[in-house]
């Protein structure tokens, strides 16, 4: 395999720890979200502009919160994170993320899998009475903790007459955004001349 530079494995244990420390403090300090209640802590309110709020949220789907709830999400969504795993070590040994841009938005999705990866595969044996229960049951109950809460008062839509509320996120959804802008502005710049080229 192309050889993995010590920044690029520095810059994924970075942002994989801050994922995961941001994200066991919330399940420590906020309470379990039920249908009628979730734990909230507002940071920006009364705004015209933006609100802002701490929650704990468990997702069982993926980004934004699709398949969320549905019984057939964790095994769906844990298989996909797998595949892309694999598809990502495969791609970068191909060369495929040839300049710096690629290799941080690389670093940046790597981080981001691994991150939400890790709650699918822990977070269901920490639930209260998961002690009682078998292995697979605690890990097919794994979820995804999303804490990151923006709502745009100054745009209200039909389901949302008093703004628009983004789907709660986290640290590993923000590495994700994050990779899929720097492959957008690098589909911009030129790509590497081949040997032929070069000789011709």
């Amino acid at each position: 395999m192309k050889r993995v530079t010590l920044y690029l494995i520095i810059l994924i244990v970075l942002l994989y720890i801050l994922d995961q420390v941001s994200k066991w403090y919330i399940v420590f300090h906020y309470n379990l979200p039920t249908p009628f209640y979730m734990d909230c802590t507002p940071v920006i309110t009364d705004s015209s502009i933006l609100n802002f709020n701490i929650v704990r949220l468990h997702n069982t789907g993926v980004a934004f919160g699709m398949g969320n709830g549905t019984a057939w999400a964790p095994f769906l969504f844990l298989g996909v994170q797998v595949v892309a795993l694999v598809a990502l070590c495969m791609l970068y040994r191909r060369n495929f993320f040839y300049n710096r841009t690629l290799k941080v938005a690389w670093a940046c999705i790597m981080a981001g899998v691994f991150g939400n990866m890790t709650d699918r595969l822990t977070q269901g044996f920490f639930l209260p009475g998961a002690e009682g229960k078998g292995f697979f049951t605690n890990l097919i109950n794994g979820y995804v903790v999303d804490f990151l809460d923006f709502s745009f008062p100054w745009l209200p839509t039909e389901a949302f007459p008093h703004g628009y509320h983004w789907p709660s996120f986290n640290v590993a959804d923000s590495c994700v955004c994050i990779a899929a802008a720097l492959f957008l502005i690098a589909s911009f710049m030129p790509q590497p001349q081949t040997e032929e080229q070069k000789k011709a």
